[in-house]
């Protein structure tokens, strides 16, 4: 048997296996009836609750409408309760039932175990995200994207870095009605300095030069360049640079100090 041959069988291995374990995760996923209101209503109510503070900005002055303002908001709300809180919520469960536990010792890899369980919330997120960017678009009258590389590079970056940071952060947490506190650092920090409820146009600059450093400030910058087309090549590519690096520590630290074992 060729090692081409060898090396497809493993590979559509690995594919049944992830999706036998995402299917059943998407079941667990079901049940929870508050994650599963977290992660659908919340990320399509926040950005509308915001628009009274919004429209107080003087937009204009800064290149920006509601539109280009509220649609990044959007977006980044799902990366925050559609992806990320829920994600560290079904991590921290299954390790406390000791799911995880038992699926180490069959043929799942860990980084399988881990990607299978990210599974149904990154597709859920990514559903979410493409439906409120055509809504934002058409409702608000943005029209499509000047830039739409620059929107699936931020997409797909914010979608990677939240599940990463979801990891990460159950590591820290005790247990699955913990997971809301904890994740809280991440979610207030990302919501007021990442351009999610204000852009960081309308910061200091100072200010707002520390907060492009933050986890999803890069990708919701990519979401916003996109419409805007306000970013140059040198600064997409740099914003690029910055939202791949975020990503790649993310998955990096969570594979790193993963924590496997319950914490009793």
């Amino acid at each position: 048997m060729s090692a081409v041959t060898l090396s497809a069988g493993a590979g559509s291995g690995s594919l049944r296996r992830l999706r036998a374990l995402a299917r059943a995760e998407l079941t667990l996923l079901g049940r929870n009836k508050g994650v599963v209101f977290t992660a659908l209503i919340v990320p399509l109510t926040l950005p509308f609750t915001a628009r009274q503070a919004i429209g107080r900005l003087e937009l204009e002055k800064l290149g920006l409408n509601v539109g280009t303002v509220m649609l990044p908001a959007a977006v980044g709300f799902t990366f925050l309760f559609a992806v990320y809180t829920s994600l560290v919520n079904a991590y921290v469960a299954r390790r406390e039932e000791l799911v995880l536990k038992r699926l180490r010792t069959g043929e799942l890899s860990d980084p399988e175990i881990l990607t299978g369980t990210a599974l149904p919330a990154l597709a859920l997120g990514l559903a979410q995200a493409l439906l409120l960017c055509a809504g934002c678009a058409a409702l608000l009258h943005l029209g499509p994207p000047r830039a739409p590389h620059l929107a699936l590079l931020g997409l797909l970056t914010g979608l990677v870095t939240s599940a990463a940071l979801a990891a990460l952060t159950s590591t820290f947490t005790r247990s699955a009605e913990s997971a809301q506190v904890t994740a809280l650092p991440v979610v207030f920090a990302s919501m007021l300095g990442s351009g999610i409820m204000f852009p960081t146009e309308a910061m200091p600059d100072r200010l707002a030069r520390i907060c492009e450093f933050l986890p999803l400030s890069p990708a919701v910058r990519l979401v916003r360049g996109a419409w805007t087309g306000h970013l140059s090549a040198y600064e997409a590519l740099g914003t690029t640079a910055t939202a791949l690096a975020w990503a790649a520590v993310a998955v990096f630290a969570a594979k790193r100090w993963f924590r496997w074992e319950p914490r009793r």
